[in-house]
């Protein structure tokens, strides 16, 4: 027996295969290696663990939220009809469309024989690498040959000649919208049920990936699309009246909405009298107050009811006339609460430093950035507690800092612009710049071989403690910046 290095071609390093006396193993161990790196390198987010992130977040799938949809006669005309192929599910900021789109995903697992074709990717404008129309083809791509490993020949048939840059160069769209027509052609493929939420927030390629999904439903019958939008004129202005489009608008199914709004406030009332040992009369007021003032919004309840969480339950009911009606009213008002906060400063700071980075960050990446001379960068603690006087606005979920909803970074770029950016967006990012490139010199010394001719920057920064990939790529993002900045470091 004896063992040979093979060279992987497109596939960067080296592989090991153990030769037995038969040659056909060592094709085998090497494909095997070959499609497990094609994966891994396909991948941006799972999907998948997306989708926990955000039922977790929002404390839970329930279904008395979402029954209303499967018994919607769009809906029923969308799934029961074959010429019926695209549903397109809007409405108004925290009317429950994430929700909505999770619980129609478990519904559809339960019809025979489609389980493992429900590929669906989650959009998020505050991240960069779900923000785009490249990342939601290629975590759609990702779940049909995760569950349909046959198919994986059609992404293997490019990645094998041209490994990870296939996914990221400027051909990526070109390549993966070749490679996903070849996915959606192929006879193995006997249906899918394939969904996209929050198109609103495909920052970059919006109308390319609108027109490739209004094609690819007219095309392809056995294929079901869903995708869920805001209200955008960009995006109902693309799509067209056609036989195969199914709309359906949330505010024109307003009754339904609000009684499952009223099902979930009489949920998350519960479980807090529950949790908090309320009396009879505070859990009555309390609900009494959250049936008048929800509007039939989802969101507003959630950050009410969250607030109510970190509240005593002596103080429950004077602390509810603090939430006015209305997601702008309740952004407005928690604003104030940071105006008045002896940490104003600082909590300015964080949100103008969230509102920036192009991806949610963590509890040490966020400590590095901020610029206040007189804080300490080692209380975790402390920077928590400074985030939950945030708490509209910021959700802290382990360690990582996020906002609660694309509405409170929209109301803080919309309506606290030259609070928080009192110097401009423009200055924020040269700061990130500047406090990356600090934390890096800072950090790194000769022991990592840092000026070694010809080493990547990934190897040079992994294992260096105390540099997270936020310091890495705020300063490719800065330089990659269009914008011109006077830096001064």
């Amino acid at each position: 027996m004896a063992t040979t290095i093979f060279h992987g071609g497109g596939n960067s390093g080296f592989q090991a295969g153990v030769i037995n006396g038969n040659i056909g193993n060592v094709t085998i161990v090497q494909s095997e290696t070959l499609s497990q790196a094609c994966l891994r390198d396909l991948r941006t987010t799972n999907p998948s663990d997306d989708k926990n992130r955000v039922k977790n977040t929002n404390g839970g799938l329930l279904e008395d939220s979402y029954r209303w949809i499967l018994d919607n006669e769009e809906f029923r005309q969308w799934q029961d009809n074959p010429s019926n192929r695209l549903l397109w599910i809007r409405g108004d900021p925290g009317k429950g469309k994430t929700m909505l789109l999770c619980g129609i995903i478990e519904q559809l697992t339960r019809l025979p024989g489609v389980k493992a074709n429900i590929p669906f990717f989650f959009c998020q404008a505050t991240d960069m690498r779900i923000n785009n129309a490249t990342s939601v083809l290629r975590g759609l791509i990702y779940l049909l040959v995760e569950k349909n490993p046959s198919l994986l020949s059609h992404v293997r048939a490019r990645y094998d000649h041209a490994g990870r840059t296939l996914f990221e160069d400027v051909n990526a769209w070109d390549a993966l919208l070749t490679i996903f027509t070849d996915i959606l052609k192929d006879r193995s493929l006997k249906s899918a049920y394939l969904i996209i939420d929050a198109l609103d927030e495909c920052i970059d390629g919006l109308r390319r990936l609108l027109d490739l999904i209004i094609q690819a439903s007219a095309a392809h019958s056995q294929i079901k699309w869903i995708i869920f939008s805001r209200n955008w004129p960009e995006i109902e202005e693309r799509i067209p009246v056609a036989l195969h489009i199914t709309p359906i608008s949330l505010e024109l199914n307003e009754i339904s909405v609000s009684e499952a709004v009223n099902k979930f406030i009489q949920h998350k009332v519960n479980y807090l009298a529950s949790i908090k040992k309320y009396t009879d009369r505070t859990r009555d007021t309390i609900l009494r107050h959250l049936l008048s003032n929800a509007q039939g919004t989802f969101l507003w309840v959630a950050l009410v009811c969250e607030h109510l969480n970190r509240t005593p339950p002596r103080h429950a009911i004077k602390k509810l006339q603090a939430f006015p009606p209305g997601l702008d009213d309740l952004y407005s008002r928690m604003m104030d609460q940071v105006r008045r906060s002896e940490d104003a400063e600082l909590c300015k700071q964080i949100l103008a430093i969230i509102s920036t980075v192009y991806r949610p960050i963590t509890l040490g990446e966020l400590d590095s950035l901020i610029e206040i001379s007189d804080h300490s960068h080692e209380d975790y603690e402390t920077l928590s507690e400074i985030i939950g006087v945030c708490g509209s606005f910021l959700s802290l979920r382990g360690d990582t800092v996020m906002f609660v909803h694309q509405s409170a970074k929209d109301f803080l770029v919309r309506g606290a612009l030259n609070e928080i950016f009192p110097q401009g967006i423009e200055a924020k990012h040269c700061m990130i710049f500047a406090r990356s490139l600090s934390v890096i010199f800072e950090t790194l010394t000769l022991f990592h071989d840092i000026y070694l001719p010809g080493m990547w920057i990934w190897r040079a920064v992994v294992g260096c403690s105390g540099v997270g990939q936020v310091q890495v790529f705020g300063g490719q993002k800065y330089l990659n910046s269009r914008t011109p900045i006077g830096l001064k470091i």
